[in-house]
């Protein structure tokens, strides 16, 4: 009756590794099995390795990481352009647009500190500096952030 501990691999399936190097009684000759002479009866060659041609890997141009694809664009505005507005107004990204001070209501929109603000508004934009925050403030008026 065959168990599974007496099952064998077929005959011929299975052969014993060369032992290189192992001198002439190895079966293998003098030259271990190499060949005369040469490259690659000397050392490994790398897969990559072209023969002294430059490598591909120093051929391409290097192609490295970027953040600019990633960052956040701001559409700009400084808090010297708000003086436009009427006193107790309230500006957002479309009031900005039709006063021509941004090209898209759909990107965002950041307040720049630079200049004097001459009266209270109510400033709604995606983001500010802080002097500019500081500045919409002590003129009486309020800073809301858009999402």
């Amino acid at each position: 009756m065959r168990r599974l501990q007496h099952l064998r691999p077929a005959q011929g399936a299975k052969k014993n590794r060369k032992r290189r190097g192992c001198g002439i009684g190895s079966g293998n000759g003098g030259t271990a099995g190499k060949g005369h002479k040469g490259q690659k009866a000397r050392a490994t060659v790398h897969p990559w390795f072209e023969g002294g041609q430059m490598p591909i890997q120093r051929r391409m141009t290097h192609k490295g990481f970027s953040n600019a694809r990633h960052a956040v664009k701001y559409q700009v505005v400084n808090i010297s352009m708000l003086n436009r507005f009427e006193k107790d107004s309230v500006v957002t990204p479309e009031i900005l647009k039709e006063a021509g001070l941004i090209s898209s209501r759909m990107k965002p929109v950041k307040i720049l500190g630079h200049g004097q603000l001459e009266h209270s508004l109510t400033v709604c934009a995606d983001a500010y500096t802080a002097s500019a925050e500081k500045a919409i403030t002590e003129a009486g008026g309020t800073v809301e952030v858009l999402s």
